[in-house]
């Protein structure tokens, strides 16, 4: 059994950090709702008849089609409608892409403090390099159903399905090198600046090595919480 936290863990890094796959770990271990902005926003994108009718929805689309962030004005609804939801429903939750921009910082840290208390709130950086990030994701696979991710690590080099729930593995357009490029400087661009505003509203920001294998960086994330 998971060891119930009702925290809001966030996890800030640049594309191929490993945000997705820590975000799993913790939500095992703490019994966390991993909550993922793409995920919320890919469901309404990918639905067509919303695109012809919600013009919101189509900008979403057109930037997401480009490598570019969802509207933060969008993100920041329905990421706040999900936040409560979670929070009144008495479940912690864990981030692993969102906040991205200023903008949706400002908006959901406030409603975060109100849900969960500010103490139990967790930010967390990964540290990435550009260069590792593009190898990273021009060489992952992610599951078509769930879209875990699969590093190409030799330990997954022969699988062809994924080992969480044995959907088949694809690569996405969206993981092009120029394409992760183009993330990562948007990254640093809208998002690293997040890590200054939270400084600012006096939070300690764990600080962790993305380029370390997937153990260690859980095993560094549960030493900083002091959960080891």
């Amino acid at each position: 059994m998971p060891l119930i936290k009702k925290w809001a863990v966030i996890l800030i890094g640049p594309p191929g950090s490993g945000k997705g796959t820590q975000a799993e770990l913790l939500a095992k271990k703490f019994g966390l709702f991993h909550l993922e902005t793409s995920k919320l926003g890919e469901e309404k994108i990918n639905n067509s008849e919303l695109v012809k009718i919600d013009t919101e929805v189509a900008e979403a689309k057109r930037l997401y089609d480009k490598g570019e962030l969802f509207p933060p004005p969008w993100t920041v609804k329905i990421m706040v409608e999900k936040i409560r939801e979670l929070g009144n429903g008495g479940m912690g939750l864990v981030f692993s892409g969102s906040p991205r921009t200023l903008h949706e910082a400002e908006n959901e840290l406030p409603i975060l403090e109100e849900v969960y208390g500010r103490d139990n709130i967790k930010p967390i950086h990964l540290n990435l390099t550009k260069d590792e990030s593009i190898k990273r994701n021009s060489s992952r696979r992610v599951c078509k159903a769930n879209r875990h991710s699969i590093p190409d690590f030799p330990m997954f080099k022969d699988i062809t399905t994924c080992p969480k729930d044995g959907s088949e593995l694809i690569k996405r357009s969206l993981d092009a090198p120029e394409t992760i490029g183009i993330r990562y400087e948007v990254y640093l661009r809208q998002t690293q600046p997040i890590l200054s505003f939270m400084t600012g509203r006096e939070y300690k920001i764990l600080e962790i090595e993305g380029e370390q294998n997937i153990d260690k960086v859980f095993e560094d994330i549960l030493k900083g919480f002091g959960e080891e």
